[in-house]
């Protein structure tokens, strides 16, 4: 039976699990504390890519040497593979550690219980599910990208209080204020790709940076069928400092793509011009993105909500009108018919932001992982 302590201390972990958020990715965020007698020796966390894990840290800081009376507390199951780093589960045997609460069971298939396993037959007292769903919460871009073979897809997108995103002249610089577009840079800091559709990119210019620079340098992508940027484009022009990546259809101008291709830019040929947003995403699951952020415009991200592909959303609401019904709202696409099978999101956060209200949370239609 799962105890106050218990809770507290994974509690604990999760918290130490969140600092390596954008230096961890592709690999997951884990924290890790060691407890004797309710009072924290040691702690750590996984600290950045190919680094020691969560429990190795912990276990380095730890100044006491007879550890067979603590429980260490992790986030995710210890790993039991050599990887980038020897096996954690095989560290707590040789550490003396007779019990360890872990959160949630690491979908890794090369883990996928191994470890729980090999603690369990070293005769290691072994819990799970120990705050299970917020471990799953925190880590569902890395759960994604291990059972669904895609990365975790961000909506983001600002508009008044009548649902607009832009005037009925295209003006929409700005519609939230300075607050909420310094949030929007520290999510594309943490970012593996930032994307756009083709008009967005026309119309609005962007450079699709963070500023200041996050841990994470995302790659820009422009979502297009016959893509026409103009080569001295903020995206164009700084594609050798920056990825950027334009997808095309079979009726592309040929000429103008080389032109692209000379000046930096990858691009993405798709024969089906239907299947690019997936044909997409499938590309950077294979690059191991986990975290991609979709900024519009409308016909994109309608287009992946009607496909079912986006999976969060933050959202910036202005206390302001500007009315007109040919004034541009955030996302396009088909839609749902019917109100009752309209998409309520989970774990939803509120925000006040001065003026600006923002809200935050995981779209329902997210079978797995289990958020």
């Amino acid at each position: 039976m799962t105890s106050d302590s218990d809770r507290r201390w994974m509690q604990y972990a999760l918290d130490l699990a969140r600092r390596g958020q954008g230096a961890v990715e592709p690999n997951p965020m884990v924290g890790c504390a060691i407890v004797v007698n309710d009072e924290l020796i040691a702690e750590g966390w996984h600290e950045r890519f190919g680094g020691p894990h969560a429990e190795v840290n912990a276990l380095a800081a730890c100044q006491k040497e007879d550890l067979t009376g603590a429980t260490l507390y992790v986030t995710l199951e210890p790993c039991a593979h050599h990887g980038k780093t020897p096996p954690c589960s095989q560290a707590l045997v040789e550490s003396g550690i007779k019990r360890v609460v872990i959160a949630m069971q690491d979908p890794f298939p090369q883990v996928d219980g191994r470890g729980i396993e090999q603690l369990r037959e070293a005769g290691i007292e072994v819990m799970t599910g120990v705050a299970q769903q917020e471990a799953e919460l925190l880590n569902a871009p890395f759960v994604m990208q291990q059972v669904h073979h895609r990365p975790w897809v961000i909506g983001k997108w600002a508009m008044t209080l009548d649902g607009k995103i832009a005037t009925h002249t295209g003006s929409s610089q700005w519609v939230s204020n300075e607050k909420s577009r310094a949030i929007v840079h520290q999510i594309r800091g943490r970012m593996d790709a930032i994307v756009v559709g083709h008009q967005t990119a026309l119309a609005d210019n962007p450079s699709l940076n963070a500023r200041p620079a996050g841990p994470r340098m995302a790659t820009r992508i422009v979502v297009a069928r016959t893509p026409a940027l103009p080569l001295d484009s903020h995206l164009v022009s700084t594609a050798k400092q920056q990825p950027v990546i334009v997808t095309a259809g079979p009726q592309a101008d040929p000429t103008h793509l080389e032109n692209l291709r000379a000046h930096g830019v990858e691009i993405l040929t798709f024969e089906n011009e239907d299947e690019i947003v997936r044909g997409l995403l499938r590309d950077l699951a294979g690059r191991d993105f986990t975290n991609v952020l979709i900024e519009g415009g409308a016909a994109l991200l309608g287009a992946c909500l009607d496909q079912n592909l986006v999976d969060e959303v933050h959202v910036f609401v202005a206390p302001k009108l500007v009315g007109a019904q040919t004034a541009p709202s955030p996302i396009g696409g088909t839609g749902i018919e019917r109100m009752q099978d309209a998409l309520p999101l989970k774990h939803q956060t509120v925000q006040i932001l001065e003026e600006d209200i923002y809200i935050s949370g995981i779209v329902s239609h997210i079978k797995s992982p289990n958020v």
